[in-house]
């Protein structure tokens, strides 16, 4: 498990717990530094800040009286002071015939979004190179194995307004800070017990919301995940909807997950009519900033390509995506997802032999190609449906 950074000596004078704001008094989120900084108002020794550290994101604890570590009296010197973990919290349970699992997840401000579970994942992983690192590897077979992927969300809303999604009918509402972003991870490993470094747990940053509109919180959750609870950012996906500064701010980043594109369409023209966000940043644009990000060894860009009957399925559609994809000079995989029904979307699904048939055009040119398993379409879990509904 990695070590927590160590905060920088500092002589600047540290606020009383009544100058805190509401917001600084919830711990989940907090970073190494910032945690060290709360702990002084009470005059503790430097190692207080490791131990709650610990106790947040590795042993993640619900509540400060959880925390073994520390003496009773610093627990109940930080309750009076309005301290408490301030985990984001499971309000509404979805399950679906499939074992997908759909959550409507409060924070403190009575907000929701959407997470889901996905049992064995979709498929979404097949081909990037994440499956040739396998943490799970030696571990104790006489334990249950457990492996399944996280799909989060990073904004209450979109504001990217594709056509075919049912989340962009909220609109944006508002950005998730790092712990709330972070804390939908850990609500859900806490729900199902998940153990890291032995249980195989896949992140996709694939829910409500672009995440590069919300960066830096999201670069935050990153690596509060990380470093604190443990994943490994090989074993994290991000999808932008073609966000070019957030695509050029991603390159340099030292700890990062991997990248997919949400693509869509093999052209400008069709693009920018399912997703208005194109007029702003071309295809062309967007080729040119993936080409900046580095990847590590196997690992392969993702194209993910939602399937619209009669818009975007078609052979000739296939054929301009494999010239795309041979001209971009990337190292590119495409994932299929065929469309996910939603009321008042007026787009229909594809047939299941066009969908075969663009696969199969793809791997004949030398395209990897791979089909997303719809998972929890009967409780609005699946792909372009989080829209927080409550009754499937």
């Amino acid at each position: 498990m990695s070590s927590p950074p160590q905060p920088e000596a500092t002589s600047t004078p540290q606020p009383s717990p009544l100058q805190l704001s509401t917001e600084s008094r919830v711990l989940f989120g907090q970073s190494f530094e910032q945690l060290a900084a709360i702990l002084s108002i009470f005059t503790q020794p430097a190692y207080r800040a490791k131990q709650l550290w610990q106790a947040l994101y590795q042993q993640r604890v619900t509540h400060l009286d959880q925390i073994a570590t520390f003496p009773a009296q610093l627990r109940q010197q930080m309750t009076a002071a309005g301290y408490r973990i301030g985990l984001p919290e499971i309000a509404h349970v979805f399950i679906s015939t499939d074992g997908t699992e759909r959550y409507l997840i409060a924070c403190a401000d009575g907000d929701t979004v959407e997470t889901v579970w996905m049992p064995n994942g979709d498929g979404g992983e097949s081909g990037d190179g994440s499956e040739n690192d396998d943490p799970a590897q030696g571990a104790d077979t006489r334990d249950i194995y457990q492996r399944a992927t996280i799909c989060i969300s990073s904004q209450v809303g979109c504001a990217v307004n594709c056509h075919f999604c049912l989340t962009a009918k909220l609109g944006i509402q508002r950005n998730l800070t790092a712990g709330e972003i972070a804390g939908q991870v850990v609500a859900v490993l806490n729900r199902h017990q998940a153990r890291i470094g032995r249980d195989r747990i896949n992140l996709v940053f694939m829910g409500m919301g672009e995440p590069f509109l919300n960066y830096d919180a999201f670069m935050d959750a990153v690596r509060l995940l990380v470093v604190g609870v443990g994943i490994p950012e090989s074993r994290m996906t991000v999808s932008t909807s073609g966000i070019l500064p957030g695509i050029e701010r991603f390159a340099a980043e030292p700890v990062r997950p991997r990248l997919a594109l949400s693509l869509n369409a093999p052209n400008d023209a069709i693009r920018a009519a399912i997703m208005p966000i194109t007029r702003k940043w071309n295809i062309d644009a967007l080729l040119t900033a993936l080409r900046a990000v580095p990847l590590r060894p196997r690992e392969r860009l993702t194209f993910e390509y939602v399937l619209l009957g009669s818009i975007n399925d078609r052979l000739q559609d296939a054929r301009e995506l494999v010239q795309l994809a041979r001209n971009s000079g990337l190292n590119v995989k495409v994932n299929l997802i065929v469309w996910n029904p939603g009321p008042e979307i007026p787009y229909q699904m594809p047939q299941a032999e066009d969908v075969a048939a663009f696969q199969q055009h793809l791997i004949a040119a030398g395209v990897p190609a791979y089909i997303r398993r719809p998972r929890g379409r009967d409780i609005y879990a699946a792909c372009g449906q989080l829209k927080r509904t409550t009754t499937p």
